[in-house]
């Protein structure tokens, strides 16, 4: 009985962490770091086989294939968790403003942020300001706590940024 529950922990921990490192690895990739993602591919297999085999190797015990299943899972609500930690990359904000944009703009230039300001047309032709900010993506809690506090109504769309070549890039100031 107890290599029985300690094949099904074996199982479900073994494919929480295939799942997880697959979905750490699919980040690497889409953010153009190659070699991370390969490293963490190499491990995610040898996890794979591992699970796979234990379950492979006893097809009548209905409870290692229900295991597997759990861990594959719980493996994406991990893996999800520990890419919203790790949070690699880089985004870009862009905030649509219905208060005096050149204040706003100001204001988080002082909190250390890089600005690209345009002027841009809503839906009813009234003149705003759209601001670009170029930021880390650990730092996307950050400046909408800002802008929560300055502006709660401003428009704002996050964008994924595979790669960032010349201009300002922000040094915000952790208050």
């Amino acid at each position: 009985m107890l290599m029985v529950i300690l094949t099904l922990l074996a199982i479900f921990f073994a494919k929480i962490a295939h799942v997880s490192l697959g979905t750490i690895r699919i980040i690497y990739l889409t953010r153009g770091q190659s070699k991370i993602a390969a490293a963490i591919g190499f491990f995610e297999s040898i996890i794979y086989i591992g699970a796979l085999s234990m379950v492979l190797s006893n097809l009548e015990a209905w409870q290692n294939i229900f295991v597997y299943g759990l861990g594959f899972g719980a493996g994406n609500l991990v893996g999800s968790w520990i890419e919203e930690k790790i949070a690699v990359g880089f985004v870009q904000m862009q905030i649509v403003t219905k208060v005096n944009g050149g204040s706003l703009e100001d204001y988080l230039r002082e909190q250390g942020f890089g600005v690209t300001s345009m002027p841009s047309y809503g839906r009813e032709g009234a003149q705003r300001t759209s601001l670009q900010v170029m930021l880390k993506r650990k730092e996307v809690p950050i400046l909408l706590k800002k802008m929560n506090q300055y502006d709660p109504e401003a428009f704002i769309t996050i964008f994924d940024t595979r790669k960032i070549m010349g201009g300002y890039f922000s040094r915000i100031k952790h208050k």
